[in-house]
């Protein structure tokens, strides 16, 4: 592990992230938060680790803007800022929650509180369970629900989602956080019933399985993925690169090809509203480094 990699990944993510959500207001496209947030990143020495995630009211997250996305912030829209820079492979992953109702501060805390209440009690040898029963007792303090089929993970070099789960409840998981270990602890808090589906038209997706292709239309959007290293793109940042059109007909041959894996926006199943807050931790000998601070 190249500790400065993680560590400049982890800035460079904390600075868009809240640069982003600086720009966030009524009437302000989505693309042109992306867009800045993109910018931003690539100022400060960093690539993009996944597309922007902004996902409003009851979608918690994977809500990334299209194509010819028209969409604006309304002042009935709560925010979800979801941003991951990447550095040589290493990650920083984090999120926060604009609410421009003014109505949902405590939805916020809830998650907010429930993030840092958890982070205060990692070290090495601690099992995952333990992390979900503090976010779990700090959000429903609040009188919300924690979102149960979304939860934190463990990250490593060009992967976000490394295959240990971070639960936001108490699961029962005795798996134990090592030293060297690299985390985010990602509460999502819901006055709905505390799950998510999945929604339609996926906009986020990565190469899983490379296979043979005739069309030179797929094979350049295949260099695209390929350059990715695994991490996700967008059909947005396809399109960007290759036409529309290039895209969508590349798109459609690498899908029927079974090459990709899709990410779906994901909705709370009750339409609740959604709030998340997440920090990328480094666990050390004697407890742990927040990256995202």
């Amino acid at each position: 592990m190249n500790l400065l990699d993680w560590k400049k990944a982890g800035h460079a993510a904390r600075e868009a992230l809240v640069y982003g959500a600086s720009l966030i207001k009524p009437g302000i496209k989505f693309t042109d938060v992306s867009d800045a947030v993109e910018k931003k990143l690539k100022e400060l020495g960093a690539d993009l680790a996944f597309p922007v995630n902004i996902s409003i009211n009851a979608t918690a997250a994977h809500d990334v803007p299209f194509s010819l996305d028209e969409r604006t912030f309304t002042a009935d829209d709560i925010i979800k800022l979801d941003v991951g820079a990447t550095v040589n492979g290493a990650i920083g992953d984090n999120a926060m929650t604009i609410d421009l109702t003014g109505k949902h501060q405590k939805l916020l805390k809830a998650s907010q509180e429930a993030r840092d209440e958890a982070i205060k009690i990692l070290k090495p040898g601690l099992h995952v369970h333990e992390i979900g029963k503090v976010i779990e007792k700090t959000i429903t303090s609040y009188g919300f629900k924690p979102v149960r089929n979304l939860s934190g993970h463990s990250i490593q070099e060009y992967t976000v989602h490394a295959g240990i789960t971070i639960p936001n409840y108490d699961d029962g998981d005795h798996t134990e956080l090592q030293e060297g270990m690299v985390i985010a602890i990602e509460p999502f808090a819901t006055d709905g019933e505390g799950l998510i589906g999945e929604g339609p038209n996926a906009e986020i997706f990565s190469l899983i399985q490379k296979k043979p292709v005739r069309s030179l239309i797929t094979r350049e959007a295949l260099k695209h993925l390929e350059d990715r290293k695994g991490l996700p793109t967008s059909t947005r940042w396809l399109a960007q690169r290759m036409g529309a059109v290039r895209a969508s007909v590349a798109l459609k041959e690498m899908n029927q090809l079974d090459m990709m894996h899709l990410y779906p926006p994901l909705v709370e199943i009750k339409k609740g509203m959604v709030s998340q807050a997440e920090h990328t931790i480094l666990i050390t000998k004697d407890g742990y480094e927040i990256l995202t601070k």
